[in-house]
């Protein structure tokens, strides 16, 4: 399929050549552009036509090319993706001056092709205009209710994590599948949305989380991504279809599961997650409320998909570097010792572990786990010098920002100390975006670094994380596993019980 898509964009390209050639299209002279002063234009390189710019992209790799078009046409360029203009953002002034100083202009998302067809335009993450500022607004109110990020989710998170402490004592030593970490943060997002966690053998927990990781890797292959640039080739293609007959799959779960809230609901019972709170303003005025049947389970969808990929990953991508550092480990599990002792984390403890919090950053820098995700202009746009007009793409590339050579001294080097100061205490670093900014901050930042702190601290207070028997440290794979998402590839290791 791949050598069909790389053959069908070379023949794509030649009738490009050719009809441009054949077409010879005129350009405005110079007084016609003085007295209808149109767009100005980022500059970038010169595309092809209707291929535009991607024979010089790695569609596997799209951030790394785009860092290295960079290179050459500046920190703001333009580039073709197929007949799709999009203005490329990349390093910290550029990123953080358009997600912070452009207000609600860059707050739209384009219409990803995929995403569209998946969502309609619903949900939280790729909706715009009104409907994607009321879903927002509801969403962020609902989960502050909820306790997210305070004592309440602080407590449901240590709960949790006694269940994960628990699953890798099953294991006496012996390598264990390094993706199980991520059942605990899964966990936490369906008591979030659900109001109960799964056993982990349940066969409804197995299921969203086998379905989820095959959803994220067939949105992360080059066929989905062609499917984008040019939908209607996709479609002719059905490049679509098996991620579309995934999401049914978990469509269907959501479906049974609201079904079983709608039911708690209609008996009187309280909100005890997010569904109850979409369910209960469904159910208000007459006639009901904004959120129609569809656009519960787009938001449902949305909070599960986004939910557990971020945190699970980012989890298993810090104790899968440990393992591969274990001079760094055995420095924060001193720090851990020193000033926890045996008691449990708490998520105030933060500020007493700079060492340990250093670490945790670190991995969320190094990893850069969500590239980028973009945006589109709601309305004419400035920025610098460049006047976009409304609905033109933009990506504001936090991998550049998390990766700037001005920011980091060693910046494709894990190395915490990126986050200390020369007495060794911890410090804030303007680039360090792993959230986004602006109008499109994620949701659950704050919930987010609590469940990693706390996994994190919890899990290495009581065990050491290793390789296998016989396994050197250098043979750990930490190259990226194709995905939505820069996530850890499949591997074990060994988490042997600490003597303290």
């Amino acid at each position: 399929m791949e050598l069909l898509l790389g053959l069908l964009l070379g023949l794509l390209g030649l009738l490009g050549l050719y009809w441009a050639r054949a077409l010879h299209p005129s350009s405005p002279g110079r007084l016609a552009r003085a007295l209808h002063p149109g767009p100005r234009w980022p500059p970038g390189p010169r595309p092809l036509p209707l291929v535009g710019n991607l024979h010089l992209l790695d569609l596997g790799q799209l951030d790394r090319s785009l860092m290295e078009l960079a290179e050459r046409h500046g920190a703001v360029f333009t580039v073709h993706l197929g007949l799709q203009k999009t203005v490329v953002l990349t390093g910290i002034e550029a990123v953080q001056t358009a997600l912070t100083g452009t207000g609600q202009e860059l707050a739209d998302r384009p219409p990803i092709p995929i995403f569209q067809l998946i969502q309609g335009g619903r949900g939280i993450f790729f909706s715009s205009g009104p409907r994607w500022r009321m879903a927002r607004h509801f969403t962020v109110r609902t989960l502050h209710h909820l306790g997210m990020g305070r004592a309440p989710a602080d407590h449901k998170v240590l709960t949790e994590l006694e269940w994960l402490v628990e699953q890798l004592d099953s294991y006496g030593g012996r390598p264990f599948p390094l993706a199980q970490l991520g059942w605990a943060p899964c966990n936490i997002t369906f008591t979030l949305l659900f109001g109960q966690r799964f056993d982990y053998q349940d066969p409804v927990f197995a299921s969203l989380l086998t379905l989820i990781d095959e959803v994220m890797v067939l949105l992360g292959s080059p066929r989905l991504q062609m499917f984008n640039i040019f939908p209607w080739l996709g479609a002719l293609l059905q490049l679509h279809r098996p991620v579309q007959r995934k999401i049914e799959e978990v469509r269907a779960i959501l479906e049974t599961l609201l079904e079983m809230r709608r039911k708690h609901m209609r008996q009187g019972g309280p909100v005890q997650g997010y569904v109850d709170a979409l369910i209960q303003q469904g159910q208000e005025g007459d006639p009901p409320g904004p959120f129609s049947e569809a656009d519960m389970v787009a938001c449902t969808l949305d909070m599960v998909m986004a939910g557990t990929e971020t945190t699970s990953a980012t989890l298993q991508w810090a104790v899968l570097l440990m393992g591969q550092h274990p001079d760094i480990q055995g420095r924060m599990q001193a720090e851990l010792d020193h000033v926890l002792g045996p008691r449990t984390p708490r998520a105030t403890d933060q500020a007493a572990l700079p060492y340990t919090s250093a670490v945790l950053h670190e991995v969320q820098r190094y990893i850069t786990l969500l590239p980028h995700v973009p945006r589109c202009t709601a309305a004419p746009t400035r920025l610098g010098t460049y006047l976009l007009p409304k609905g033109t793409p933009v990506i504001p590339l936090l991998a550049s920002v998390l990766l700037d050579k001005t920011q980091w001294e060693t910046p494709d080097q894990f190395n915490p100390g990126h986050f200390l100061d020369v007495d060794g205490q911890f410090v804030k670093r303007a680039a360090f975006l792993p959230f986004s900014a602006g109008a499109r901050v994620c949701i659950g930042a704050r919930l987010a670094r609590t469940e990693l702190f706390l996994f994190f601290t919890g899990l290495f207070q009581r065990f050491r994380l290793q390789p296998p028997p016989g396994v050197p440290l250098a043979s750990l794979d930490t190259a990226p596993a194709p995905a939505f998402t820069m996530r850890p590839p499949a591997q074990t290791l060994c988490a042997v019980r600490r003597r303290r």
